[in-house]
């Protein structure tokens, strides 16, 4: 619609207080004056009428408005300042305030967790094609005690994928992992070229038929030797592969892979069509002894002889068939093994028990007891985890049949909001102790902590958060469902997790 201009509007144009100025140019006469007579009576009352009430009543009207505008200001200006005072206060709070994924207020729609690289020493993430239950380290021959950067890391994994046919066993190495600690600005101008190089990811894979439960690989496996590794499938089979030829076509340009390499060396075919998900090998035993359990509660050993590998045919087993979750063998006896069960129970086992039977039986949980950690250094020391998210460190020296249901652990938490699904104790450092919860956490423990400790005492004065956690928490890290944790023997304080949001390799400022 086009505009119309002043001169297109006729005499409707009504106004209510105006001057010569304001008024159209066919009602204005020569001397500027508006001819009355082209008004009627009430537009000329209502003229006088306000010139009236602006001449008498004007001058009260500002002041009246001038006072109130003050007021209002300076209730505004209350305001502003309560609520500059407020926003003070939250942003002192939020400077000491500590989000933990299971306990804090669930994200907004909008919000993601981001790692904080400042308290990261190493943290790199690798998505996998299909997620992965279960990881394992293994052994190289690039020294112990590593600490400078790159890193290098040998590792297994194994897939679940959405087809059975898809499944692969596969064998990673990553290399070029750098440091991730923030630096400051001479630091970021002195190391440019290294922050530039990438991390390298090799992997070498094996078909499986099945999802693989579990997999542990040999402590004594050597890159270039061999490298035994075993699976506990979902389809009742164990299998034990010598992953050698693997790790060595990381190393040596142009060797081909011989087709007998990627099928098992032994299937462990005891267990029927019943899954498992115990499984270990001896630390001890040079010559390979491996046991398995299933969910039938039965838990058979697998030895190499000279030749061949045998399975006992008689299971250690309680007869209540109930499900084995977890096995340890013992790191300082050769023939001594703890499980722990759905029925809640850790029991210790001596292989040489011509019954098969468990030396000692102690109730350990109201739930399902769903992995345990024989300590490295101290021989006596196991930790578990059951499914109602607690965990606990057990003094096999206070078992005995006399208390059996009621055994109490030497140090026990339950931090976690979910069930445990893996429990580690780091093999360098007794008292440290890694533990991963269906809450999407991985928190990291010091069992030498003190709750006594002054500057403990202070840190809980200080941040409020602080109150409601365990002294020994040392750190929590966020994976999305994470399954699996594991310590790497040869790089101090270094862990690999495994989630569906793939692989986590990580190490805190805090180990």
């Amino acid at each position: 619609m086009p505009k119309r201009s002043l001169e297109d509007v006729d005499e409707r144009v009504v106004s209510a207080k105006t001057d010569s100025s304001s008024v159209p140019k066919s009602l204005v006469t020569d001397d500027g004056e508006v001819p009355m007579d082209e008004f009627n009576g009430e537009v000329s009352d209502e003229f006088d009428s306000d010139g009236e009430i602006i001449e008498i009543d004007g001058e009260d009207d500002d002041e009246d408005e001038a006072t109130d505008e003050q007021e209002f200001l300076k209730k505004q200006e209350a305001k502003a300042q309560e609520l500059i005072k407020k926003d003070e206060q939250e942003e002192e709070g939020n400077g000491q305030q500590l989000y933990l994924p299971h306990m804090s207020r669930p994200l907004g729609p909008d919000e993601v967790l981001e790692a904080d690289p400042t308290v990261y020493e190493m943290l790199h993430n690798v998505n996998m094609p299909w997620p992965c239950l279960t990881l394992d380290i293994i052994p190289d021959t690039l020294g112990s005690e590593r600490r400078s950067y790159p890193q290098s890391i040998l590792m297994t994994t194994a897939t679940q994928a959405s087809k059975k046919k898809d499944n692969e066993l596969m064998v990673l190495s990553l290399s070029n992992l750098t440091k991730t600690l923030l630096k400051d600005d001479e630091e970021e101008e002195e190391e440019e070229e290294d922050d530039d190089v990438e991390p390298i990811i090799e992997n070498e894979n094996i078909s499986l038929r099945d999802t693989t439960n579990r997999l542990k690989v040999s402590p004594f496996a050597t890159p270039g030797q061999e490298v035994l590794a075993a699976t506990m499938s979902e389809n009742g089979e164990a299998y034990i592969f010598d992953l050698g030829p693997q790790a060595k076509a990381f190393n040596t340009p142009g060797y081909q892979i011989p087709k007998s390499a990627k099928r098992p060396i032994h299937t462990i075919k005891n267990h029927g069509n019943v899954e498992g998900y115990g499984l270990d090998w001896s630390p001890l035993i040079k010559t390979g002894a491996l046991l398995t359990g299933d969910c039938s509660g039965q838990t058979y050993l697998t030895q190499r002889t000279t030749s061949k590998w045998i399975t006992d045919k008689q299971p250690f087993t309680v007869g209540n068939n109930q499900s084995i979750e977890d096995i340890q063998w013992s790191r300082t006896e050769a023939t001594v093994f703890a499980t722990a069960g759905c029925d809640g129970y850790i029991r210790i086992w001596d292989t040489r028990s011509k019954k098969h039977k468990p030396a000692i039986s102690v109730r350990a949980s109201n739930t399902d007891v769903n992995v345990i950690s024989w300590n490295e250094k101290i021989g006596y020391l196991l930790a578990s985890g059951d499914d109602n998210g607690t965990w606990g460190v057990w003094d096999l020296r206070q078992f005995t049949p006399e208390n059996s249901n009621s055994a109490q652990p030497v140090a026990q938490y339950n931090f976690h909001k979910g069930a445990i699904t893996s429990i580690a104790f780091n093999p360098l450092e007794e008292s440290i102790v890694a533990v991963a919860s269906e809450d999407n956490t991985v928190t990291l423990w010091d069992l030498s902590v003190e709750a006594d400790d002054e500057e403990i005492k202070q840190q809980a004065q200080e941040t409020k958060e602080l109150r409601d956690i365990p002294p020994q928490l040392l750190f929590v890290h966020w994976q999305k469902e994470v399954k699996d944790v594991k310590w790497h023997n040869q790089i101090p304080g270094c862990l690999v997790s495994t989630g569906t949001d793939g692989l986590n390799i990580w190490k805190t400022i805090s180990v």
